[in-house]
């Protein structure tokens, strides 16, 4: 059965790219959608299905859900799930603003860690507890009165809270126990590099993307960063960019009526026929016979 995505339409306005609200949580289908999903369990207990596996929520969790991945939630009958959901879409929080900020390094070791490591991503998410557990609930209860509210210069705090949010968060992963032994500071550094990168190309898929760019960003030469990347994930920069943006277009060609050259530049490319030889190499088959047979 082909799951349902969800568009940010439903849920926020272009011009602010975010949603909020507190409420309880029963059974959901499996779905995706086109924007970030933050995730913090308020109380109670449920099963969160993720690509196809299994894990067990509890009061405290917090994980994240990235545009174009599929989940859905299970309640036992009589139990009940209390849930704060937070979406907002990659470019709420822009580049610019991070890097004044000099926090650029904590959101994307915030984003990419703890929730888009696929190995340990759910069996070692971050839980939260006792003055952790109250301190980001009322950040997350204050954006809610903020939105509900919609009072004057209601946006710049709610982009700030946020803010304070993924990097508060970044700070409670990085005092979590280890779940394996320590590897060597270097070996750390290069590994984090890595998936930071990796989460950027997941979050920046559609924009314009390349290695000079990608070094300033990192603070790397560009061998470097293709050296990190085969290391951490065997494939060079743009293989990884390339399968992250097919993937989004394979979502797109089975979810939309888009001319295929419509989806080609939605995930970043604007030669259909590089596009097309590219969608032949990773799926077997050109994205208009995907599309028919999806």
């Amino acid at each position: 059965m082909r799951e349902t995505i969800l568009s940010s339409n439903s849920y926020m306005k272009s011009e602010f790219p975010f949603w909020i609200t507190r409420t309880s949580q029963g059974n959901i289908q499996e779905h995706g959608h086109e924007f970030v999903e933050l995730v913090y369990v308020v109380r109670g207990n449920g099963t969160h299905l993720f690509q196809g596996s299994r894990y067990e929520l509890h009061a405290g969790d917090v994980f994240i859900i990235n545009p174009g991945e599929t989940h859905a939630y299970e309640v036992a009958p009589g139990g009940q799930m209390e849930i704060v959901n937070c979406l907002f879409m990659p470019s709420f929080i822009p580049d610019a603003l991070l890097a004044e900020l000099e926090i650029t390094d904590s959101m994307d070791y915030f984003y990419v860690h703890p929730f888009l490591t696929h190995d340990m991503r759910f069996n070692h998410h971050l839980n939260l507890n006792g003055q952790e557990a109250s301190h980001v609930l009322g950040l997350l209860e204050g954006m809610i009165r903020e939105i509900n509210a919609r009072s004057t210069g209601h946006k710049t705090i709610i982009r700030l809270q946020l803010i304070e949010l993924l990097v508060l968060l970044s700070r409670y992963y990085t005092l979590m126990p280890p779940h394996r032994a320590h590897p060597s500071p270097r070996q750390l550094d290069r590994e984090l590099t890595a998936k930071r990168i990796y989460g950027y190309l997941e979050r920046n898929y559609e924009k314009k993307i390349t290695l000079q760019s990608l070094s300033l960003l990192f603070n790397s030469s560009i061998r470097q960063l293709n050296r990190l990347m085969r290391e951490e994930y065997d494939r060079s920069v743009f293989e990884v960019l390339h399968e992250v943006r097919i993937e989004r277009a394979k979502h797109l060609l089975l979810e939309t009526d888009e001319k295929v050259i419509v989806v080609a530049t939605m995930v970043g490319y604007e030669d259909q026929s590089f596009f097309n030889r590219l969608f032949v190499r990773h799926v077997g088959c050109s994205p208009s016979q995907f599309r028919s047979t999806g």
